[in-house]
């Protein structure tokens, strides 16, 4: 299918949908990406739906070209829950309430897993916006305080950080020497914390995460204000044993989703802290990835900025999502810059709503973006489509709406 025919059928298919009787009206091409979005994962919904007895949480396409569905411990977990409630923020469809109501309480025991640090992509992503979309405190509120016990119980109080991965004795990790590794990927779970004070007053969960935002702020940023990817603690001194970047191409390229991380991560500390120095990091990281003379004149990065073989390398949609996502939130901290900000934003979205980056309908899994990297390096998930890349997506959708509408953030 050529990428006329691509753009063509999904305008067509909105006007099917929505009872169109002209073309007199111009249509938001934002709404045909929200449509897009809405027959794609419908797709998904029918085969879960088809299978009542088991919970089908899809999560990206395996070799073969099968469904890859994870399992609730699966740092992944949280996101196509969380896709759902977006997807009814986006629509209005009340028929998909009850959808994402049962799919987030599928993965209620999330909030019990203590043996890595996502909890806060597996819970907030899913409780978090169910939360925040219903009010309903019963319901969700709990779920996200005992998250955040839970990733409290890997806070180490000498390096004042979360570990993120468990060492165990003969695997991999103490093979690379590790004692107390932590990712960047770990800032984007300290909005669980903040939550979870807020909702309880227990300023605990709160401290915790200025800890480690503080630590991760010192620790992981190169002066030309790229990130590593994994810091390496004494768990008992709490000095630095070992930069390393795992999914990136060398210690010192510039991972790209990790790039990402940072810039979305600082962003929602500085929201809940009001402390500059966040939204400074986030400022200087975006700044380091635009000015990068890798990134591609679409702005969908390279998975790697550092990546040896580009322009021949795969491209992360994830990461292009991401940090569009966290832009739209930059516009309203930044006065001076949030023209800016939006205009790279916008142009980041017009890139993955085209066919180079959008799938067909009925295709790629029924998953809305193509083109994702999970880890090159370990030969993990290469060019395929992935629910966080599609959370993202969405999330950037609805934050580019209330942007543009004046709506407050939330």
């Amino acid at each position: 299918m050529t990428n006329i025919v691509k753009i063509c059928s999904i305008t067509a298919m909105v006007f099917l949908l929505s009872g169109a009787a002209s073309c007199s009206k111009s249509i938001n091409s934002d709404d045909v990406a929200i449509e897009n979005a809405r027959q794609q994962m419908k797709g998904q919904i029918d085969l879960i739906e088809e299978h009542p007895d088991t919970f089908l949480n899809p999560t990206t396409l395996k070799s073969d070209g099968t469904l890859f569905y994870c399992p609730v411990d699966d740092w992944r977990s949280g996101f196509f829950p969380g896709a759902m409630w977006y997807l009814y923020e986006l629509t209005g469809d009340e028929s998909l309430l009850p959808l994402a109501a049962k799919y987030t309480k599928a993965v209620s025991d999330a909030q019990h897993v203590r043996f890595h640090h996502d909890v806060g992509f597996m819970v907030g992503c899913s409780f978090g916006n169910a939360l925040r979309l219903t009010g309903d405190t019963t319901t969700y509120a709990p779920a996200i305080v005992e998250a955040a016990k839970s990733l409290c119980t890997r806070f180490r109080p000498a390096a004042g950080v979360i570990q993120s991965w468990d060492v165990e004795p003969g695997g991999e990790r103490e093979k690379k020497g590790w004692r107390c590794p932590t990712i960047i990927d770990n800032v984007m779970n300290l909005e669980l914390l903040f939550e979870a004070t807020r909702l309880s007053g227990d300023s605990t969960y709160y401290n915790v995460a200025v800890s480690h935002a503080d630590r991760t702020l010192k620790e992981h940023f190169r002066p030309n204000g790229s990130c590593y990817h994994v810091i390496d603690y004494d768990p008992v001194s709490g000095d630095v044993r070992h930069r390393q970047t795992a999914q990136g191409c060398s210690d010192e390229s510039a991972w790209a989703r990790g790039q990402s991380w940072a810039i979305y991560g600082f962003t929602t500390v500085y929201r809940y802290t009001g402390d500059r120095r966040y939204l400074d990091r986030a400022e200087k990281t975006f700044d380091f990835v635009k000015n990068h003379p890798n990134m591609p004149s679409d702005l969908v990065p390279y998975w790697d900025l550092d990546a040896p073989g580009i322009p021949d390398e795969p491209r992360d949609v994830s990461t292009a999502a991401v940090i569009a996502s966290g832009l739209y939130e930059m516009c309203r901290y930044c006065p001076d810059k949030a023209k800016e900000y939006k205009a790279y934003a916008d142009n980041i979205m017009k890139s993955l709503a085209s066919a180079d980056y959008t799938a067909p309908f009925g295709e790629n899994g029924n998953f809305i973006l193509m083109h994702s990297v999970t880890s090159k390096p370990a030969n993990v998930e290469i060019d395929v489509p992935l629910n966080y890349a599609d959370y993202y997506y969405l999330e950037a959708l609805k934050r580019k709406r209330d942007l543009e509408a004046g709506k407050s953030f939330k």
